[in-house]
């Protein structure tokens, strides 16, 4: 069962899984599992997507249940007034804040892209980011003695395909378990001595304007136990 985190007549979100599609994907032609499927079937009503969150990351996944209020919130969306944040581990010592302003080239899949214009621009990409934590452990990793991790919040202003994933890799503070953008050796490291074998990337808040009302809604997710736990070993927070 799906942790429901918030459901009215017209939204709902879920706490969506590491590991979990939004949905059905040629890309993954062989996953029979899906988020959008699982939230129907446990609501007992269609769903219908406003926003994506990849694969490997968890947290705050949000649906309309109808197709005008799917229309406006993708809406609020595309215009900025949607505010997210993300918790992630990180590799070394970032700096206490700071914003990465890297425009990124859009990135095309060669089955489910192969008509789109292949020599797009690279489009504007924000990310903000405040660092929570430290950690530093008697692991050697590669040339270094040990190892070094910073557990940080991500607030990103725009939503470029792994933005948050690029952009932390372009300041050479990878995301921790990212198998695409990240460090080989660092994720071993994480898989060997903490059985950590997830995207250490959680969508733990979505802020909007509820479509009806127009008053604020704010959802939450808490972090799932094999992150959380990770969290607390590491960086002592609970």
């Amino acid at each position: 069962m799906l942790e429901i985190l918030y459901q009215d007549d017209v939204l709902v979100a879920i706490n969506k899984p590491s590991g979990l599609l939004v949905h059905r994907s040629m890309i993954d032609h062989h996953e029979t599992a899906f988020a959008m499927q699982q939230t129907r079937d446990q609501i007992g009503q269609h769903v219908f997507p406003v926003h994506r969150l990849d694969k490997p990351t968890s947290g705050v996944l949000l649906f309309a249940l109808d197709r005008d209020t799917a229309r406006q919130v993708t809406q609020q969306f595309a215009d900025k007034k949607i505010q997210k944040s993300y918790r992630a581990v990180v590799r070394g010592y970032t700096q206490a804040a700071g914003t990465i302003d890297y425009a990124l080239k859009e990135q095309l899949d060669k089955m489910t892209d192969s008509k789109v214009k292949q020599d797009k621009e690279a489009q504007a990409a924000i990310t903000h980011y405040r660092r929570e934590a430290m950690v530093e452990l008697p692991f050697a990793v590669g040339r270094y003695d040990t190892a070094r991790y910073s557990l940080v919040k991500l607030m990103p202003e725009t939503g470029r395909k792994h933005q948050i994933r690029r952009h932390m890799k372009h300041i050479f503070h990878p995301i921790v378990g990212d198998t695409s953008h990240g460090d080989g050796k660092h994720n071993s490291l994480f898989r060997e001595q903490f059985a950590c074998h997830r995207l250490l990337l959680h969508a733990d808040c979505l802020a909007l304007k509820h479509p009806l009302s127009g008053d604020e809604l704010v959802i939450h997710a808490a972090l799932h136990d094999d992150f959380q736990s990770i969290v607390e070993h590491l960086f002592s927070i609970a």
